[in-house]
């Protein structure tokens, strides 16, 4: 980028600060959603809640099909994008 270049665009410098906090939220945000720690996470809390009483055998056979499956999909993903 030229003087005159970061010159003209000095006052679009928030706004690109803005966008660039967005994105790196946005790649936060996707990677703890379809992250595999937080769908194991699940799992293993819901393991303990059935122990303990807080859950039902069905609650929980709910959620371990859920987590399995958003496992699945995201071992899926990684083999589509290698």
């Amino acid at each position: 980028m030229g003087l005159i270049t970061g010159l003209l665009t000095l006052p679009l410098a928030p706004l690109r600060g803005t966008v660039w906090i967005a994105e790196q939220l946005q790649a936060e945000a996707e990677r703890e959603l379809y992250g595999g720690q937080s769908a194991r996470r699940r799992l293993l809390v819901a393991e303990r809640q059935l122990e303990l009483g807080v859950i039902t055998l069905d609650e929980y056979e709910a959620i371990e099909d859920e987590a399995l499956a958003r496992l699945e999909a995201e071992e899926e993903e990684q083999a589509w994008q290698s």
